[in-house]
């Protein structure tokens, strides 16, 4: 198991991108699927046309996200964190996702840079 850190700086304000991952119709206009997110505890989500899902562990609105994704019989939580921290007039990301499989961290390494926050980044452009 791994554990997957990046750091982005997005040209818009914490409360914005905030809305950008966790408001299922601004997620489907970034990434082009539709999702099933709610700015709820406890809630499953689904993003990615079901390629990613999971449960809301915590949310602090325009702060902190926390979220277990789903892998199959992996003895360990797959825990996603995601800080938004205002910097002037921008949004730095600090993202922490532990217990990815091995088989898998390259890819999601990848998606997380490329297919995720690179999608988010441009929509904000």
């Amino acid at each position: 198991m791994k554990t997957i850190r990046q750091n982005f700086t997005i040209r818009a304000r914490p409360e914005e991108v905030f809305q950008a991952i966790i408001n299922p119709l601004t997620i489907e206009l970034w990434s082009g699927y539709p999702a099933q997110m709610e700015a709820r505890e406890g809630f499953e989500f689904s993003m990615f046309d079901g390629s990613i899902s999971g449960r809301n562990l915590k949310i602090i609105p325009d702060r902190r996200l926390v979220q277990q994704w789903y892998f199959g019989d992996v003895p360990e939580q797959s825990v996603v964190t995601i800080d938004l921290i205002p910097f002037k007039n921008r949004t730095k990301v600090e993202l922490e996702h532990t217990n990815v499989p091995d088989e898998v961290y390259e890819e999601f390494e990848e998606g997380w840079r490329k297919y995720y926050w690179g999608a988010v980044i441009e929509y904000f452009k």
